[in-house]
């Protein structure tokens, strides 16, 4: 079965930086786009960033653009999520899911999530 295990999160200061990842099992990696999504407190799941299955299409929510990079190698059938500049409203949990966009707003699988905090 499809297994997506996050890691990475953590506390740091607003302008801060975090690499998040996500070790991906259990499906062909390489031939699915993958997703991050993130919750905050009290808000409903928000995308954030997808990537396709060759690594070189990425598409990026507003609040993302210009701060947030996504990766991933296919080879260690790994995803990643770079975050720059990071600010309070970035504070949420982070998801990786399995598929493009829409498949993720209907529901496809995600991981555990890994917990981001922006504070000073």
């Amino acid at each position: 079965q499809v297994q997506l295990v996050e890691s990475g999160g953590g506390l740091v200061q607003p302008g801060g930086s975090l690499r998040l990842s996500c070790a991906a099992s259990g499906f062909n990696f390489r031939v699915n786009a993958m997703s991050w999504t993130r919750q905050a407190p009290g808000k409903g799941l928000e995308w954030v960033s997808t990537i396709n299955s060759a690594g070189d299409i990425t598409t990026y929510a507003d609040s993302a653009k210009g701060r947030f990079t996504i990766s991933r190698d296919n080879a260690e059938n790994a995803l990643y999520l770079q975050m720059n500049n990071l600010q309070p409203e970035d504070t949420a949990v982070y998801y990786c899911s399995k598929g493009p966009r829409w498949l993720v707003e209907a529901g496809n699988p995600r991981g555990q999530g890994t917990q981001v905090t922006v504070s000073s």
